[in-house]
């Protein structure tokens, strides 16, 4: 993003936030810092919370560094990593706590005084040393077994009792006794690499072979929509051998790299597998949504049942004044009624859009004038980001905005209502661009230059999704609820770019849509088939609640697992056209309702869950989730009756567009075998139709009843933007009528 405005808000005169530690370099000691790194925790308090780096957790403790390579405990509600120091390096002459003097998109660097540095770069399968002039010390938590070195003494096989065998290298002689202690007290300088040696015949090859080249720094480049490139500047000789997530794989290009599945560790985010190479380039699916509906709205009876809904709800969801003082609820009530006011766009209704903007016009620019009586925002100079005037009084007002957690979420909401508006009023949109672009670069900007707000506040280059903690400091590390709240705040961000004609706002927000949504799937979404997390776990839940960079828990914050209404409801919310892109897999979204409904008949559940549950069941039932949805008497404080029923009833193929769609088509006749009715049969054909300009691709199933059995008849595509392409694959018709079959 193109740093062109200036940051609008009046500067909080105080904060709760804490000061920054001085565990912060001199170098890097002025904001905006970081507040949601994975890496966080080296800065935060003490400095001495463990860090989940892949594949190790990292510990700083008086003046050391420890090293684990994590086993994991598992329940049925929640798997959890513990830290066992297995190695700890410090050297002996800096026994002071570490300060942190680089970070960069996938890297962190800790100093010890002025004889050890340690450059710690995530998917490195060693952790490297490097001393200057300082006397290494080495422990464990264990008993040494065995300790095996070469001739020269710089290549070392540590065996140790709990079952673990790590290597040791060095760039010169390192005479190291089996109790670990050196023969000769003199000092290091060079390079120390210790590595875990894992199960595989030719792991320890791989790890002698590539031991002399290690990373220090690393970026990750968003230049390019939907694509990441990773870079990483090295020293040494030789090839870089990293380590790749299963959702890295995924969308990992073969370029210049060399992938070794033999080599692999085990991790809490799947399998970590080696790769060859000092640039990786990862490219995602491109997203094709924007404002409306991905599959339009041109039912008439769908149109009408939305538009009397919106009629009926408008003044609810548009009240003359809005007094919500909390940012986040805020936010979602002026999202939600800007949502109805695309849906009455999109159905040419004008007065409802102007009653929208009306309310959005009086309701939203008070929080960007901040004029706002109960609430409003400041810049905050202390660590250089946005808060609310009630977050900088009070760490726990709106959810901890004041101490940099959730900012996504707020924003996000805002971002969405304050894009839309825009997009209706240019004349609101020229006045307020300002506000609206300090919002979302709080969150969203990538611009090192920019001396207000830090990179990429939540969202991780190396995993690919957000967080949400902020500056608190937790013992399982980073940590994040709602994806579905992460990727709304992304979408928003694009949202925001289209209404100000911003292709590089736009394309960052689809592309870091694009790669929230790949992370919630692998990580979040807890298929049958899953491999990532043990059976015990993947056989109770559907879906992780918090994911902790070293937990996943099924609790909720808010809830006991025991509410799967709830547990399925902040994975999705707020619903919008992107909805359906994060839950794709419909066969997973069966089983997800599946898991949820029985939790619908437990006492107290509100309708407001409900809701939720019934608008995934509309992506494959689309029949029986309308009833369901016409029974709801409440809707979530971000939900709309309007919404729920653009969600699930432009799915449903009224039998008159039917018929007119049948009427067009050519069928030619031929007999089937084994039966003795003559049918038609349309061949595999290409039909045109136009559709509404701008809206994306769609893929339908549609099917009949035949003596019993379904058949699948028609599959619709529709290529982007603005033509149906229908291809007919086979069509039963029957003398005696046509029955609707409902997967």
């Amino acid at each position: 993003m193109v740093v062109v405005l200036e940051q609008p808000f009046a500067h909080a005169p105080h904060t709760v936030a804490p000061d920054p530690t001085n565990l912060w370099g001199e170098s890097i000691r002025k904001p905006p810092y970081p507040t949601n790194s994975g890496w966080l925790n080296f800065v935060l308090g003490d400095g001495t919370c463990a860090e989940y780096l892949h594949p190790y957790m990292i510990k700083s403790l008086n003046g050391g560094v420890s090293i684990c390579y994590p086993c994991r405990g598992v329940t049925s509600a929640f798997i959890f990593q513990a830290f066992v120091p297995n190695l700890t390096v410090s050297c002996k002459e800096d026994s002071t706590s570490h300060r942190v003097t680089h970070y960069d998109d996938l890297s962190v660097t800790l100093e010890y005084g002025s004889h050890l540095s340690v450059p710690l770069v995530r998917g490195c399968p060693y952790v490297t040393f490097l001393f200057k002039g300082g006397t290494p010390v080495f422990s464990t938590a264990h008993a040494v077994l065995e300790l095996r070195s070469n001739p020269e003494q710089t290549r070392h096989k540590l065996v140790l009792n709990n079952g673990q065998t790590w290597l040791i290298y060095s760039s010169s002689k390192l005479p190291l006794d089996k109790d670990l202690s050196l023969a000769s007290h003199k000092g290091f300088k060079g390079v120390i690499r210790i590595a875990l040696l894992p199960c595989g015949d030719d792991s320890e090859d791989f790890l002698d072979r590539h031991s002399k080249c290690y990373p220090v720094r690393g970026t990750a480049d968003f230049t390019v929509p939907f694509r990441v490139k990773y870079v990483w500047k090295t020293l040494g000789w030789g090839e870089l051998l990293m380590l790749s997530l299963p959702h890295h794989r995924e969308i990992l290009q073969d370029h210049k790299i060399t992938l070794l599945p033999q080599f692999s560790y085990v991790s809490i985010d799947g399998s970590l597998e080696g790769v060859v190479g000092d640039h990786w380039h990862l490219q995602t699916d491109p997203l094709h949504v924007g404002w409306y509906s991905l599959h339009g709205l041109n039912s008439p009876e769908a149109r009408d049942d939305i538009i009397r809904a919106a009629m009926k709800e408008v003044d609810r969801v548009c009240p003359a004044r809005l007094t919500i003082r909390s940012t986040y609820f805020s936010g979602k009530a002026l999202a939600r009624a800007a949502r109805v006011g695309l849906i009455a766009e999109e159905l040419n209704c004008p007065a409802i859009v102007k009653r929208v903007c009306e309310f959005l016009t009086n309701n939203l620019t008070p929080w960007l004038d901040c004029s706002f009586e109960e609430n409003g925002f400041l810049y905050d100079k202390k660590w250089g980001g946005i808060i609310s005037r009630d977050g900088a009084a009070d760490a726990g007002a709106d959810f901890g905005l004041g101490v940099y957690n959730d900012h996504h979420f707020h924003f996000g909401y805002f971002c969405y209502a304050g894009a839309v508006l825009a997009k209706l009023d240019r004349n609101w949109a020229e006045s307020w661009k300002g506000q609206l672009y300090a919002l979302v670069r709080d969150y969203t900007t990538t611009d090192l230059r920019d001396d207000n707000f830090t990179r990429l506040r939540c969202f991780d280059p190396w995993v690919l999704h957000s967080w949400a903690g902020g500056i608190t400091q937790f013992d399982d590390g980073r940590n994040q609820e709602s994806t579905s709240e992460a990727v709304n705040a992304y979408y928003a961000a694009a949202l925001l770019g289209l209404a100000y004609d911003d292709c590089d706002l736009l394309n960052l927000g689809l592309t870091l849509s694009s790669l929230e949504i790949l992370a919630s799937k692998a990580l979040w979404h807890v298929k049958s088939d899953n491999v990532i997390y043990e059976p015990e776990f993947v056989n109770e839940n559907k879906l992780v609640g918090v994911l902790w960079a070293n937990k996943r828990d099924t609790n909720l914050w808010f809830a006991s697992r025991d509410n799967r209404e709830m547990c399925l409801g902040i994975q999705v919310l707020p619903l919008s056209p992107i909805t359906e892109i994060l839950f794709s897999d419909i066969d997973f979204v069966k089983e997800l309702v599946g898991w949820a409904l029985p939790s619908l008949s437990r006492p107290g559940v509100t309708d407001c869950w409900r809701g939720f549950v019934y608008a995934l069941m509309a992506l494959y039932n689309p029949v029986k989730a309308h009833r369901l949805i016409h029974e709801l008497t409440e809707h979530d404080d971000g939900n709309s009756l309007t919404n729920l029923l653009c969600s699930d009833l432009f799915r449903c193929f009224p039998r008159q567009q039917l018929g007119r769609l049948l009427h067009r088509l050519q069928l030619l006749h031929r007999d089937v075998p084994g039966t003795d009715r003559a049918i038609p049969e349309c061949q595999c054909r290409e039909l045109l139709f136009e559709s509404p300009e701008g809206s994306p691709g769609l893929e339908l199933e549609l099917g009949f009843d035949l003596t019993g059995s379904s058949f699948p008849f028609l599959s619709i595509s529709m290529s982007y933007p603005g033509v149906f392409m229908i291809r007919v694959c086979l069509l039963i018709c029957i003398s005696s009528g046509l029955k609707q079959f409902e997967k």
